[in-house]
Formats: C-alpha cells, sequence, structure tokens
C-alpha cells in the first residue's frame, strides 16, 4: 500500500499564490508519476500537473504559466507552487501516484481564493 498525506492549502487572496505539498509512504513503485488533480464543488475532478519519476511534466492548459510541478524523488515528495490564483483554481486538491501495480490518492487539501 502506498500512503499520501498533502498539506499546504488554505485560503488566499485573488492574485496570491501557495506552495502545495505531497509526501508518499509505504510500497512505493519504482516506476512512478505524481501530480495533482483537484475538483470544485459540481464540477469533475480535473488533471492540474504531473510528474514523472524522470521529470516529465504534463499540465493542464489552463495553469500553464501560472503552476509548478515538482519533486524531490529523496524525500518521496511532490509539491505544486501556484502562482496568480483566481476564483477558477478554488477547490480541493488531491495528490495522485501512478505505478504499475495501482493508483493512489491523498485525502485532498483545500484551497479557498478570496476575491
Amino acid at each position: 500500500q502506498v500512503q499520501l498525506v498533502e498539506s499546504g492549502g488554505g485560503l488566499v487572496q485573488a492574485g496570491g499564490s501557495l506552495r502545495l505539498s505531497c509526501t508518499a509512504s509505504g510500497q512505493i513503485p519504482s516506476f512512478n508519476t505524481m501530480g495533482w488533480y483537484r475538483q470544485a464543488p459540481g464540477k469533475q475532478r480535473e488533471l492540474v500537473a504531473t510528474m514523472t519519476r524522470g521529470g516529465r511534466t504534463n499540465y493542464a492548459d489552463s495553469v500553464i504559466g501560472r503552476f509548478t510541478i515538482s519533486r524531490d524523488n529523496g524525500k518521496k515528495t511532490v509539491y505544486l507552487q501556484m502562482l496568480s490564483l483566481s476564483s477558477e483554481d478554488a477547490g480541493f486538491y488531491f495528490c495522485n501516484l501512478e505505478g504499475l501495480r495501482g493508483t493512489w490518492w491523498g485525502q485532498g487539501t483545500q484551497v479557498t481564493v478570496s476575491s
């Protein structure tokens, strides 16, 4: 099993920034992709950004130029630096780890953007 623990969510003013962190523990697959998804009220969960263990990234079009994903393989941690936040970015952010043996999710951390 793999456990994912997120942190860093909170309340921020529009135009502000936040940094999310997610640390994995347990039987982590050697080859994996870690990333972030988000879900706003009444909407489906959507991809925000992912990063392979080797460093290849994938971003949602809506966050390109504002969000940056990074990871520290030694610390088994993935980060999401979010800049220029707007109300469209509000929601629960879920950490995700995908490997050959399966897919795991964190419990989510809430991001609230005030205007």
